[in-house]
């Protein structure tokens, strides 16, 4: 009887491994139970990825390419920086909240210590990126005349690093009994305190 074929597509690989990374983390979730999930053997996942670190990091990659292009248009026009920013913020938080992106920024932070190149992998292709995408929003705004701002890069730290711990709240402070944040309710109000330090007040202008 012919053997039947071994699933190996990258899609069902990196699913399974979403699943053991969201459950156990970086430390605990292991390739050979990886592989169990998709139905493979342990030596035919590393011939595809070449350890558990290549495999987040595939992982991460894929995941953060698919969410980009979703919190900013590549080109701004005339779109106002109000709703750039808005739309940047609102979108990475729902994002973040959601079980298929939420574990990454909650393995990097428990666990970086332990592993600091997945941390620094996270930081180069995740943060930096990121960053870069609201940096060059503010910029926008500057050029328009709609912002003010005397540091781009330290003000997209802040919107960022807002976005974070609202991450590690839902995932982290949450399960463990502290008050439910409602994410959309949270992006606005993160959106509003953000704008009304940034927005140029016409009256006053």
């Amino acid at each position: 009887m012919p053997r039947p074929s071994v699933p190996s597509r990258r899609s069902d690989i990196l699913l399974a491994a979403r699943d053991a990374f969201n459950a156990r983390g970086f430390a605990g979730a292991r390739m050979e139970d990886i592989a169990r999930a998709v139905g493979i053997s342990k030596a035919a996942l590393y011939l595809q990825f070449g350890s558990k670190e290549a495999l987040f990091e595939a992982l991460t990659t894929e995941l953060i390419e698919a969410t980009l292009p979703t919190m900013a248009p590549a080109q701004f026009g005339d779109i106002p920086a109000e709703t750039l920013l808005r739309g940047f913020i609102t979108t990475l938080t729902g994002r973040l909240a959601s079980p298929e992106l939420a574990f990454v920024p909650r393995v990097i932070i428990g666990e970086a210590m332990n592993f600091p190149e997945l941390a620094r992998f996270y930081h180069d292709h995740v943060i930096e990126r990121g960053l870069a995408v609201v940096e060059a929003i503010i910029r926008h705004g500057i050029a328009r005349g709609e912002l003010a701002c005397d540091d781009p890069p330290l003000a997209c730290r802040t919107v960022v690093g807002g976005l974070l711990v609202g991450a590690i709240w839902k995932m982290v402070f949450e399960p463990v009994g502290a008050r439910p944040v409602e994410a959309e309710a949270a992006a606005r109000v993160h959106a509003d305190t953000i704008l009304n330090g940034l927005i140029v007040r016409k009256e006053l202008a």
